[in-house]
């Protein structure tokens, strides 16, 4: 296939070649693929009509609740030959208005009347222009005028900007390229068999960019993405039975998810006969609850997928085509097609086999950078220090790895996340993937408390645990000096929006630990 110039035209051949078929189903409604299209371009159109005119390329933030008006208001931000900013519903006002500055005012929002209410009350200048859902999929669509716009769009502008957390408070906005979205959905369509049969159980946010892999798919081949509704996710019991009920064939889910349906029981309650594809990413996946998944749904296909937001989502893969001990750890596997990784030692050069690095990825799937910081953008995507011969363009994505014996990429954690008690080198994540090896433990995360210098270690559990014998059990797995100093039981670990532990909130938690 060749890559369209803009991936909107993926809608067009879907609409074509399947017409009323569903495209996408939420908690109240349906799209096929035709009505998408048709959504898509009255959007379009009166994003064009409200602005200057032209080719523009100005950002289309969508605030909206999740559903499948979000993704037709992504068709439409498409059609006016512009990108998509996904916006949670319920994010704070100050954050919003934070990511209005970074777009320094330009481009416009689509929203519902309660949402114009939200943005009134804050500091938007008029040249970002407000449109209520309801009303501009009413508007006339000039296809002539929308495809003369279309036609200037290349494959390397921009198809969506995602916002992502800044070390400094400030959100960042990975802006990826149409080239860089219908690869990856090529990928996925390849390696996971994806067709017009497949259904898709969607449970990653719109603004979060492990819902590619869904919104591209489904356009890429006709499949139809179900849209699970957040509030199951509170009930992790329930997810098999909607998984069953549906007639789901493929998720792409969080690990936190997974696990949280894992240590519910359901997976031994409940048939899923319809699941063919399982595949993770966005944290490590304990092999503990993998497994569970891997004895109760032993047909599946398990994929561990990795790679940021500055990467199209996923760079790397490893198919699970054996069974793991709970402390072992779990290969990210190769590099998908199109792509490269590189592992890079503190000289800047090729780590050898088994050589810890710095991960650095090359290929398609690599953003464009940080929308509106060139400054950012500099230090991250930066000329690949091992070729001297043309200008070869590498995201350093601040994770280590390795690679072994095998070929196999090892993901050892952030490098931000390496601390040093007594003089060792202690990366957290190990510490956790320990944790979660014992019995009991359904959450684990370790956080340096830096005033005491001590590892605390935050489990979820449901029964009490004394630090003494915890690290009797944790010995097992690692050595003495990273056993942590400091053990915190809780009922539940608190997660972000993308349902990742939240690691910031529990290092704030630091100054009320005794």
């Amino acid at each position: 296939m060749i890559i369209p110039n803009s991936a909107v035209h993926l809608l067009d051949a879907a609409a074509e070649r399947f017409g009323g078929k569903i495209a996408v189903t939420d908690e109240y409604e349906s799209f096929g693929f035709d009505r998408l299209r048709s959504l898509g371009l009255s959007i379009g159109a009166a994003l064009i009509n409200s602005a200057a005119g032209g080719y523009m390329a100005e950002p289309v933030m969508v605030y909206l609740p999740k559903s499948g008006k979000c993704v037709a208001s992504f068709m439409g931000a498409m059609y006016s030959g512009n990108p998509y900013v996904p916006i949670a519903y319920d994010m704070p006002p100050n954050r919003i208005q934070k990511i209005v500055n970074k777009l320094d005012g330009r481009g416009h929002i689509i929203t519902d009347y309660d949402g114009k209410k939200i943005i009134e009350a804050m500091d938007v200048p008029e040249t970002m222009r407000v449109h209520i859902y309801d009303e501009i999929i009413n508007e006339p669509a000039d296809e002539a005028k929308i495809y003369a716009i279309l036609n200037k769009v290349i494959d390397t502008d921009p198809i969506y900007i995602m916002f992502t957390s800044g070390s400094t408070g400030e959100p960042k906005g990975v802006t990826v390229a149409h080239r860089g979205a219908v690869d990856y959905a090529l990928w996925v369509q390849r390696t996971f068999g994806i067709d017009e049969n497949s259904k898709l159980g969607n449970q990653a946010p719109f603004y979060f960019d492990n819902s590619i892999f869904d919104i591209y798919s489904m356009l890429l081949t006709g499949a139809e993405m179900n849209i699970i509704p957040e509030k199951l996710f509170m009930f992790p019991s329930k997810l098999p039975e909607f998984i069953r009920d549906n007639n789901i064939t493929v998720i792409f889910w969080v690990p936190t998810v997974m696990i949280n349906v894992a240590n519910s029981g359901a997976l031994s309650e409940t048939e899923m006969p319809t699941l063919k594809t399982v595949a993770f990413c966005g944290e490590v996946m304990p092999n503990t609850q993998l497994n569970i998944w891997r004895k109760n749904h032993p047909d599946a296909v398990y994929a561990n997928l990795y790679g940021p937001t500055e990467i199209s989502d996923v760079c790397t893969y490893y198919i699970v085509d054996r069974e793991f001990n709970d402390a072992d750890p779990l290969p990210i596997g190769r590099a998908c097609e199109n792509m490269r990784v590189i592992i890079l030692n503190a000289e800047d050069e090729p780590a050898k086999t088994n050589e810890q690095g710095e991960l650095c990825v090359i290929g398609t799937g690599v953003s464009l950078g940080y929308w509106n910081r060139p400054d950012l953008s500099e230090k991250a995507f930066v000329q690949n220090p091992a070729n001297p011969y043309y200008e070869e363009r590498i995201y350093r994505t601040g994770d280590l790895a390795y690679i072994d014996d095998e070929g196999l990429i090892m993901y050892c954690g952030r490098m931000d996340n390496q601390v040093k008690v007594k003089g060792n080198r202690i990366e957290l994540g190990e510490i956790e993937c320990a944790a979660m090896a014992i019995d009991g433990v359904k959450g684990a995360c370790a956080v340096f408390d830096a005033e005491n210098e001590r590892i605390v270690l935050f489990v979820q559990s449901g029964s009490p645990l004394v630090l003494r014998k915890f690290n009797n059990e944790l010995k097992r797995y690692i050595p003495k000096y990273m056993l942590p100093g400091k053990l915190v039981v809780m009922d539940a670990l608190p997660h972000t929006a993308n349902d990742k532990i939240d690691r910031v909130t529990l290092k704030k938690s630091l100054s009320d630990i005794d």
